[in-house]
């Protein structure tokens, strides 16, 4: 009453090869994750650069935006200008004129 064949035959060799590939393939996309994963965590996890105590302005001058890099924050006014500051010591480093039409 058995229904198994008494002989087991050989896989075909593409057969096991693709066997093979599709496990590697797995095997990949799931190192792939857990890294990707690992990295954003490590990335999110590092410090932010802390924002000035306090930004002193020329006169005269009204704020509309604000952005930051490592070395230097920049203040955008309401007179279209740019001004940059150095983030160590808070001096005025470069005022940038900004030309609309």
């Amino acid at each position: 009453m058995d229904n198994a064949p008494e002989e087991q035959t050989e896989e075909p060799a593409n057969l096991r090869f693709l066997r093979r590939l599709v496990t590697a393939l797995t095997v990949t996309m799931i190192a792939g994750v857990i890294l990707i994963t690992a990295l954003i965590v490590i990335r999110y996890n590092q410090s932010a650069t802390p924002l000035p105590d306090m930004i002193t302005l020329p006169d005269g001058t009204t704020a509309t935006a604000f952005t930051q890099a490592r070395n230097w924050y920049a203040v955008v006014t309401e007179t279209d200008e740019i001004l940059i500051f150095a983030r160590d010591s808070g001096r005025l480093m470069q005022t940038i004129q900004i030309e609309t039409e």
